[in-house]
């Protein structure tokens, strides 16, 4: 019989077939794969022929292809359809495949092979160069040139960290599905009708009437915070939704103390002073002093934008003769009013327009035009779950682009947030292999799935997403480690917030029938609340930089979180878009010490879309031209900022994130 994860997909564009998959199959591939990945490094250790690049290096590349197939496969339905079959074997894999990693990075004989090539690199072509470079210090970093009792203890210290990176992610998962807040019809006041009928649909099940019972994805937070007139529902929100995972049986805090511990362990192990150093050596950044140098250039302008944005809303508070200060949980719903009154800018008639299959056909449409491409659906296309569709991507010329897989509505199997992953990588080493890519989101249910409304950041975190997707569809390299988003973590960002500029223009909000009014006030609008979103988004970062530069690594990770807060003078009013015991990106992700990465990026972001608004025409098809074959089609075969400046001309201009977000 043929096993279905070790197999070559046969499927539809070369796609999988998810109904023949079972969790008990993994384990067992996974076994049988790794023996096979490991037949193929001892072929290259033997090989009597002198190191060079065709027989190590590429050779190297060439190899772990059915073991790549099983964990991109396994890693996509753990965070998007997890059922009871995978959450009992994710440490498990999580374990086997960490012990692989372990075996292949501390393989003496590899190693020497790796070193030999790297010595002769300046002899390779830019991109072979760039592959070897990255190979020789991907192996320093998991121990190669260490000696033998930290080579063990590396070992332990990566086992360790990948089962309670596990058991952090399933943690938030549970204790966000068992988040739920019950609100009695006559408090319902202002909550769009789409999510009281999801809520009220939810209520009925339990049998409780005249009630709405909501599950807290971070959309349905979001909008209840943005909606609901009824103050105490709003605190209820926010209390709920931001005290997850701090107490009880999903506590994450004393498994956030192991980790920056056993991450600053790993790091001195390998020479470096903290773990921040190590993560971010070859991120665009260098240095966390860098990236703590940018984030204080803008903490402190976001800060007075915060202040002014407080006393304005705390304006409105006060004239509607509230008596109370402005929360956390005010926050939004008074941003909005300002918005309504200053800007004429109606957040709730824009999302009634923002249907979920409008959307994602705009990110499609502004795809065609920037690119050239063409989706269309893909229905005898095996698929994990009927909430997914299928897309063939193509030029416009016909030739293909690959596979996309989309993945939109909030479900209990899923993992909170919004993300894009591969289950192939573009390359042509051996001749032309097409991605097959897939992005996932946690929106409100409707029925049908393309009626789901979406907040404009829901259209926004859409859009992100997609750009991601372009970045991996778009690449064009030889070698499979190098493609698509496989670039530094502050470097990927920006393919992904640059597209987001294309729902919220007044040009692409027109297109979804929203008057032009209402959508040259969003432009307007736009300039509110900037000081909010800033400092929200820098306290997560910056606590998480500081906490794995911590020396020592603290044990009381509350206590941590709080007194940083303090120092940076932390707005009562605002909260921490993530805090920790919650932070996946950074616990179960590849943030770690690295969230300041958005930031970055949107210098990034904010200098190229300049360029496009220079032009007089958001869809310029030689600048997007020139942005796919510089950037995008580019991977990592070279280093990001030598892309950046191929396409732009110049290093980035910080100024103009400022600009971006009218602070300057």
């Amino acid at each position: 019989m043929t096993d279905p994860l070790l197999e070559e997909w046969a499927g539809p564009a070369g796609s999988p077939d998810f109904a023949a998959i079972k969790a008990d199959q993994f384990l067992p591939a996974i076994d049988a794969a790794i023996a096979l990945s490991r037949a193929e490094l001892t072929a290259i250790t033997d090989n009597p022929a002198a190191p060079d690049f065709a027989n190590t290096v590429a050779a190297l590349e060439r190899s772990g292809a059915a073991l790549a197939r099983v964990r991109r496969i396994f890693w996509m339905l753990s965070s998007a359809q997890a059922d009871d079959g995978i959450h009992a074997i994710e440490a498990e894999v999580s374990a086997r495949l960490t012990a692989w990693g372990t075996e292949v990075s501390q393989n003496a004989a590899l190693f020497a092979r790796i070193a030999a090539v790297w010595k002769g690199r300046d002899s390779l072509d830019p991109e072979q160069a760039r592959l070897v470079d990255n190979s020789y210090k991907g192996f320093v970093a998991g121990g190669a040139a260490l000696e033998p009792e930290a080579k063990r203890r590396l070992a332990e210290i990566s086992e360790r960290l990948g089962m309670l990176g596990v058991t952090f992610g399933q943690n938030v998962l549970a204790a966000t599905n068992a988040t739920e807040v019950l609100v009695a019809e006559d408090e319902a006041g202002g909550i769009p009708d789409d999510l009281r009928a999801v809520a009220a649909a939810a209520a009925a099940a339990r049998g409780l009437t005249g009630q709405l019972l909501f599950g807290l994805d971070r959309g349905t937070y979001e909008g209840l915070l943005t909606f609901a007139d009824t103050r105490s529902v709003r605190e209820r929100v926010w209390r709920a939704f931001t005290a997850r995972c701090q107490a009880g049986p999903y506590d994450n805090y004393p498994l956030i103390a192991e980790i920056v511990a056993l991450r600053n362990e790993k790091a001195r192990l390998l020479g470096y002073d903290n773990y921040a150093d190590f993560a971010l050596e070859d991120a665009m950044a260098r240095t966390p002093a860098a990236a703590a140098g940018l984030m204080e250039r803008v903490w402190r302008p976001g800060l007075i934008q915060a202040e002014r944005e407080a006393a304005a809303l705390q304006e409105i508070v006060d004239r509607d003769g509230g008596g109370f200060t402005l929360a956390a949980w005010d926050w939004r719903y008074f941003s909005d009013r300002v918005r309504r009154e200053r800007y004429a800018y109606d957040s709730g008639a824009i999302r009634s327009r923002l249907s979920l299959g409008k959307v994602r056909a705009a990110a499609f449409a502004a795809a065609g035009r920037l690119y050239g491409l063409r989706f269309t659906r893909r229905p005898d296309v095996s698929v994990y779950h009927p909430d997914v569709a299928a897309w063939s991507v193509d030029n416009d010329d016909g030739t293909r682009v690959g596979l996309l897989f989309t993945d939109y509505l909030a479900r209990p199997e899923k993992h909170g947030g919004a993300w894009m992953g591969s289950l192939r990588v573009q390359e042509k080493i051996d001749g032309p292999v097409r991605p097959i890519v897939y992005t996932v989101a946690n929106f409100t249910r409707a029925e049908p799935e393309d009626a789901a409304l979406l907040s404009l950041d829901e259209a926004r975190t859409l859009f992100h997403e997609f750009g991601h997707a372009l970045h991996a569809l778009l690449s064009d390299v030889t070698y499979p480690s190098l493609a698509g988003t496989a670039v530094a973590r502050d470097f990927v960002e920006f393919p992904s917030k640059l597209m987001e500029h294309w729902v919220a223009s007044p040009e692409a909000l027109r297109g979804f029938g929203i008057p032009a009014d209402l959508a040259d006030a969003v432009a307007r609008a736009e300039t509110f609340g900037q000081g909010f979103a800033t400092i929200e988004f820098l306290a997560s970062a910056i606590v998480d930089l500081k906490l794995h530069q911590a020396q020592p690594p603290p044990t009381d990770i509350e206590a941590f979180e709080r007194d940083t807060l303090a120092a940076l003078a932390m707005p009562a009013a605002i909260g921490m878009r993530h805090r920790l015991a919650y932070f996946t990106h950074v616990f179960d992700g590849g943030y770690a010490s690295a969230y300041y990465s958005y930031l970055w990026a949107e210098v990034l972001d904010a200098d190229v879309f300049e360029a496009f608004t220079a032009t007089g025409n958001l869809f310029d098809r030689d600048l997007a031209d020139r942005l796919r074959r510089e950037v995008l089609a580019r991977g990592d075969a070279r280093d990001p900022m030598q892309s950046f400046t191929a396409f732009r001309g110049r290093q980035p201009d910080e100024a103009a994130l400022l600009r971006a977000r009218c602070l300057a």
